[in-house]
């Protein structure tokens, strides 16, 4: 499998490729890293230096790569935080040349805006660009519960909400909606759950809540969720191994005490998933 993955870099700590790339490697994924920026750290410090990558630089990088004949091969292109609405315009367009090349290739979208903690951290312009122009060219998206509200202009919060909210971002286009950080209140308390929808129905997966802030960990999960999924097929088995995946390497960085996610030390969780968690059909 090969993933054309258009994200931010960071020298140090993981964030966007710089935490997507490596998992899909361990876990047999030829990746195509393209940078949208090139920083010493993400910018959650409040202190970063490096460039922004200018549109036309990322798109000569790309075009680049087209030229080799790569593009029949790719099977997914993988998109996560858009810094401005000129990146956005250059993702979409490698995502019409590439299914030119492979029109069974798929376009997964993470559409980072913000949380329930945060709010919308993004640029007022960028979400209009995700809803109005580029989940709409999507066959994935997986949106935290927060964005999955702003992208649909709902309040998602049970279950039956979700699913609702869910439905109407089918109808913008993509055939498969992961939801991360779904926060249920009539959940089992100190647990959080995450669930996948697609033309097949519908799975939840729950597991213990950590306490702990993990930048990067939206970046893996989607990473790791399209992987899966264009292999198998099943948002069942994508969910339970994502979900798997994830809280080991989550639970691997509390344990350790460092802010950072602990990438390289959990790497046998990408590798092989205990899939200790059970998703459950809910529709």
């Amino acid at each position: 499998m090969k993933i054309l993955s258009i994200q931010s870099a960071v020298a140090y700590g993981h964030v966007g490729n710089s935490a997507a790339v490596f998992p899909l490697q361990r876990i047999g994924v030829e990746v195509l890293p393209v940078y949208t920026v090139n920083f010493s750290n993400h910018t959650g410090y409040g202190a970063w230096r490096g460039p922004l990558i200018a549109p036309d630089d990322v798109r000569e990088v790309i075009t680049g790569i087209e030229e080799r004949g790569v593009f029949g091969q790719v099977d997914a292109i993988l998109s996560g935080y858009q810094g401005g609405e000129g990146i956005g315009d250059v993702i979409i367009d490698a995502v019409a040349r590439v299914k030119a090349a492979n029109p069974n290739a798929v376009y997964a979208c993470d559409p980072v805006m913000g949380n329930a903690k945060s709010g919308c951290f993004v640029a007022p312009a960028i979400p209009v660009l995700l809803r109005e122009r580029v989940v709409p060219v999507a066959d994935i998206i997986t949106p935290n519960q927060f964005e999955l509200g702003f992208l649909t202009g709902t309040e998602p919060d049970t279950l039956e909400s979700t699913l609702a909210s869910v439905d109407l971002a089918h109808a913008m286009g993509p055939r498969t909606v992961l939801v991360t950080s779904v926060e249920r209140p009539d959940r089992e308390q100190g647990t959080i759950e995450m669930l996948a929808a697609d033309d097949q129905g519908a799975w939840l997966v729950q597991t213990p809540h950590l306490p702990m802030k993990a930048n990067g960990s939206g970046d893996v999960t989607a990473a790791l969720f399209t992987a899966h999924y264009v292999e198998t097929g099943s948002a069942k088995i994508a969910l339970e191994r994502t979900a798997s995946s994830v809280y080991d390497l989550l639970k691997v960085t509390l344990e350790s005490g460092e802010r950072e996610l602990q990438l390289v030390e959990a790497q046998e969780f990408y590798a092989n998933p205990r899939l200790q968690f059970t998703a459950r059909q809910v529709r």
